[in-house]
């Protein structure tokens, strides 16, 4: 037999095979059908690559308790005989993730699309991990090798456009996202990588107006793509002062989907606060967030999400953010792990920069935060989303009283952001605190004109 891919699979039944195609597609379309694998790897016990791919899924939960619920079908996809190399290559790939050896499985997805350009698990989960480590050349490079094999695959163009969007060679991710939608009008990767282009060129109606005329093909996506693509949509929202669409995008389709899902939460801290901090009054939309945030309890899986999650439990004032804050220094000791140097010198700076902000303790929060923000990139996350932690420690200056380091910051941030309500409300309030009413009154200007 052979996947949808055309590549072949060592499967004996319809149904099976069914699995795998299900979870190769959904995978790297974001569309629930992926979990249909689970059901095909437990009646089909001895087939290694749709075992592999159940503990490849659970592992794509994010949480402390991802390897237990692998294990299982681990153990089935390492005692399956008969599989292909690149068979092989998967089940390795599915240990190596499980023990969290995350360096050798990102090498061994690269040299598998290499070998298999038309591979689209191994290109995914290749620039998922090389994305959470900051290793943006590499999301690129792996992206590559899949060309000119995969050249007829929508997704392997949306994947080759994000990894050129992520190191900044924005025309060339254009190029690549615009094809991609020639293929397939609702590949949501493409989309997604055009919401960055947009956001980070400045061009916000335009970013809207795009994303707007898309909407309409995320509504049968997994809740990630759902709520990450309305969730860049929310931000031009922000940007333009649409305060009321902000809010009924954020209770739509960024919160409430899946609401114990690690991305679905991180996107709800970081655009709640967001908000906030455009002067957006959110009502009591914390609480119910920072409640599924504390059942994860001293989470650790990924320094990009543990630093979202202990906002929100600052936020909230909630006593979990001291057990989450002791379970960051402890994670910053563990030598053991392939990270803890970026948990150590990056993540445990900005844990501590962030419950200082929690503390209103400004000085600290610009103090250890600025000691974190240059290395950010290197604990996950895209520049858009860490765009959060600037976000903190410039409030943090504005409340602070650094009006001149606010106003160098601000207006660095006006240059990708020229016209952008709050932006500008701000840059208008630190000119008149620094005595420049000119200025200020500019600034004022900027925002009547673009109403």
């Amino acid at each position: 037999m052979h996947d949808r891919y055309g590549l072949p699979i060592t499967c004996d039944t319809d149904a099976t095979a069914q699995g795998i195609d299900d979870f190769i597609h959904g995978f790297i379309s974001f569309q629930t059908k992926a979990a249909n694998v689970l059901k095909a790897a437990k009646g089909d016990p001895s087939n290694g690559l749709a075992n592999a791919y159940a503990a490849i899924l659970y592992m794509l939960l994010e949480a402390p308790v991802a390897p237990k619920l692998a294990a299982p079908f681990l153990e089935n996809a390492e005692t399956a005989t008969e599989l292909t190399d690149r068979e092989k290559a998967a089940v390795e790939a599915a240990r190596l993730f499980v023990d969290g050896d995350i360096p050798k499985l990102i090498a061994l997805c690269e040299a598998t699309v290499a070998a298999y350009p038309r591979d689209m698990v191994m290109l995914k989960l290749g620039q998922y991990h090389t994305f959470n480590v900051g290793d943006f050349p590499a999301m690129l490079r792996i992206a590559q090798k899949a060309q000119p094999g995969a050249a007829d695959i929508a997704y392997a163009h949306g994947m080759l456009a994000f990894g050129f969007e992520e190191c900044h060679l924005l025309d060339e991710a254009e190029a690549a996202a615009r094809h991609a939608l020639t293929l397939e009008a609702s590949e949501p990767w493409a989309h997604h990588a055009l919401a960055h282009i947009y956001l980070t060129r400045g061009q916000v109606a335009e970013g809207t107006e795009f994303l707007e005329s898309v909407a309409h093909h995320w509504g049968e996506l997994n809740s990630f793509m759902h709520s990450h693509n309305w969730w860049h949509l929310a931000l031009f929202y922000i940007s333009s002062g649409r305060i009321d669409d902000l809010l009924a995008a954020y209770d739509a389709h960024v919160w409430g989907l899946s609401k114990d899902y690690s991305q679905d939460q991180v996107g709800a801290v970081s655009l709640l606060a967001r908000m906030e901090f455009a002067g957006v009054n959110v009502g009591d939309r914390w609480n119910d967030v920072a409640d599924h945030v504390a059942k994860r309890g001293a989470d650790t899986v990924s320094p990009f999400l543990t630093l979202q999650y202990l906002y929100a439990l600052g936020r909230t004032g909630r006593p979990e953010a001291e057990t989450l804050l002791a379970a960051i220094e402890e994670r910053a000791e563990d030598e053991s792990r392939h990270d803890w140097q970026v948990w150590r010198d990056v993540a445990l700076w900005a844990a501590h920069g962030i419950a200082a902000h929690a503390a209103e303790d400004y000085d600290d929060t610009i103090r250890f935060l600025g000691k974190a923000l240059p290395r950010l990139a290197e604990g996950g996350g895209s520049h858009a989303q860490r765009d959060l932690f600037e976000q903190i420690h410039l409030d943090a200056l504005i409340r602070g009283g650094r009006t001149s380091q606010a106003q160098q910051v601000l207006e660095m941030r006006r240059t990708f952001d020229p016209d952008g309500v709050p932006l500008n409300m701000m840059l208008a309030e630190v000119y008149d605190q620094s005595g420049l009413p000119e200025q200020a009154e500019v600034a004022r200007n900027r925002v009547v004109s673009s109403d």
